[in-house]
C-alpha cells in the first residue's frame, strides 16, 4: 500500500540537510502541513509552490490537524506533508495521526530530535536521561521526574516555559549541578546558554526549547559545589562503590556496614525514631550534618526520592565511605567532605536537619539557615549537649535500646545501648 502522508522530521533549517526522500515528498505534495515556522521555511525552499498547494498550519489541537489530513489524503486522494521538529515519532505528531489514519497510510522520515542534538551541543551522553514533556502534565509530576533523574531533557511548552520550571524547582528546593536552556536548534538563531537555576527563573526563553537538568541524580556526588558539575569528582571517588553496605537493609534493621568507630548515636533504633521525629516531606532539602557513616542520610534519600541530600563529613576517609554506601543502594546522597559549621553557607538552606555532630555552635548555624516551617533534629549522647538542644529546639527523649543477644549457651539476654537523647524541633 502506498503511503500517501509523508512526515518530514525538520532538525536543521537548510533545505540541503533534507535527505533525498524528504525533498522528493515535498516537491510532490498537493498539501502542506506545519508549524508557522515550518511553513515560512517551506515557501523559502525551492521545492515551494505556494501558490498551487494548500496548506494548514499547526497551532492548536493536534486532533484537527491529523482529521484535516485525512480529509486531503483519503477523501481527495492527495499526497500530503506534514512537517514536524525533529523526529516526529518522539513526542511529537506521529502519535495524533495515528488517531485518524492508519499507519501503513504513513511514511515517517525523522531527522535528529531536539533531545539529542541538545546533549551533543552540551558533548553529554544521554543514554541515561530521562526525558520529561511538559504538556498537559501536572507542574509537580514534571518536577518530580526532573529533580529525581540523573540526566533530564524537560520539553518545554507555552504553558510550561522554561522560566517556570526554574521557579517551580527553586521551590521545591532543587539543586542542579548543571543546567542548560537549548532554544532553536538547528536554526541559524540557535542558543545553547549554561546558567543557574536562579537564572532559568528569571530568564524569558522560547516555550518550545530542551531544558537538559543534571543532577542531582540517582548516585551521590562527592565534593558538591554550587553549579560546580562534579561528576568528574563524584567517579573519582568511588572506587570502593559496592565495598560498604551491602549487609545493610532498607528497614534499619542492622547496623552491619555502617560501624563508625563505636558511634551509638544513630544506631538502626534510633534512627527510626529520628526519621519520624523529622517528619520527611516529599521534596526539600535535608541536611545530615556531622553524617559519620551516612546511614540516616542514605535511608532519607530512598525514602523520599525526591528530596535533595546533603552529608556533611569532616573526615576524608569516612565520607568516601559514605558516597561508596550510596552508590551501593542506588541512593541520591550529595556528599561534603568538609566540616560544620564553614561547609554550610553554599549549601541551598534545609527543610529538614539532622545533627550528628558538631556541637551547639553547629546547632545554631543550623538553625540560622532553616527554612520557615522547617524542622531539625539532633542526637548526643551528653546530657549537657541535650539540654542546649533541647533548650533551642523545645523538645528532648530518652532513649535507651536492649538488643537480644544469644550468647553460647543460646539463653538470650539483653544488651543495654545508650543512653541516647534526641531533642527536636523548633516546637
Amino acid at each position: 500500500m502506498r503511503a500517501p502522508v509523508t512526515v518530514v522530521g525538520v532538525a536543521d533549517d537548510r533545505f540541503e540537510a533534507l535527505s533525498f526522500e524528504a525533498r522528493d515528498a515535498l516537491a510532490g505534495a498537493g498539501a502542506v502541513a506545519g508549524s508557522r515556522r515550518h511553513l515560512e521555511l517551506w515557501r523559502s525552499w525551492p521545492v515551494s509552490a505556494a501558490t498551487q498547494v494548500e496548506t494548514l498550519e499547526i497551532s492548536g489541537d493536534s486532533t484537527l490537524v491529523a482529521a484535516a489530513v485525512r480529509r486531503w489524503a483519503i477523501d481527495q486522494h492527495r499526497d500530503v506533508c506534514v512537517l514536524a521538529s525533529g523526529d516526529p515519532g518522539f513526542f511529537g505528531i506521529v502519535r495524533a495521526l495515528l488517531g485518524a489514519l492508519d499507519r501503513r497510510a504513513l511514511r515517517v522520515l525523522p531527522a535528529l530530535s531536539a533531545v539529542s542534538v541538545a546533549f551533543a551541543r552540551l558533548a553529554l551522553p544521554w543514554d541515561d536521561a530521562v526525558v520529561v514533556p511538559t504538556d498537559g502534565r501536572h507542574r509537580a509530576d514534571v518536577v518530580t521526574a526532573a529533580r529525581t533523574a540523573r540526566k533530564a531533557a524537560v520539553l518545554s511548552s507555552p504553558d510550561a516555559p522554561p522560566e517556570a520550571l526554574g521557579m517551580s524547582l527553586i521551590e521545591a528546593g532543587a539543586v542542579m549541578d548543571l543546567v542548560a536552556v537549548c532554544e532553536r536548534l538547528g536554526s541559524a538563531d540557535e542558543s545553547v546558554r549554561e546558567l543557574t537555576l536562579e537564572e532559568l527563573a528569571g530568564g524569558r526563553f522560547d516555550p518550545h526549547s530542551v531544558v537538559v537538568l543534571v543532577g542531582p541524580g540517582r548516585l551521590p556526588l562527592v565534593g558538591w559545589e554550587p553549579g560546580a558539575g562534579n561528576v568528574l569528582a563524584w567517579a573519582a571517588g568511588r572506587n570502593d562503590a559496592g565495598a560498604t553496605g551491602a549487609a545493610w537493609n532498607e528497614s534499619g534493621a542492622t547496623d552491619a556496614g555502617w560501624s563508625d568507630a563505636g558511634n551509638t548515636a544513630t544506631g538502626a533504633e534510633v534512627r527510626a525514631i529520628a526519621l519520624a521525629r523529622l517528619a520527611l516531606p516529599v521534596s526539600g532539602v535535608l541536611w545530615h550534618v556531622g553524617a559519620g557513616a551516612g546511614a540516616l542520610a542514605v535511608e532519607c534519600a530512598l525514602a523520599r526520592p525526591a528530596l535533595t541530600v546533603f552529608a556533611v563529613e569532616g573526615r576524608a576517609a569516612t565520607a568516601a565511605r559514605i558516597s561508596a554506601a550510596a552508590v551501593a543502594r542506588g541512593a541520591a546522597v550529595h556528599v561534603v567532605p568538609a566540616w560544620a559549621p564553614a561547609a554550610l553557607g553554599p549549601l541551598p538552606a534545609p527543610d529538614r536537619a539532622f545533627v550528628g555532630g558538631g556541637g551547639l555552635e553547629v546547632l545554631d548555624a543550623v538553625l540560622g539557615r532553616l527554612r520557615p516551617g522547617g524542622r531539625a533534629v539532633v542526637a548526643c549522647t551528653t546530657l549537657d549537649r541535650a539540654v542546649g538542644a533541647a533548650d533551642r529546639l523545645g523538645n528532648l527523649v530518652e532513649l535507651s535500646v536492649g538488643r537480644g543477644e544469644q550468647p553460647p549457651d543460646r539463653g538470650w539476654r539483653l544488651a543495654t545501648r545508650g543512653p541516647v537523647f534526641l531533642a527536636w524541633g523548633p516546637a
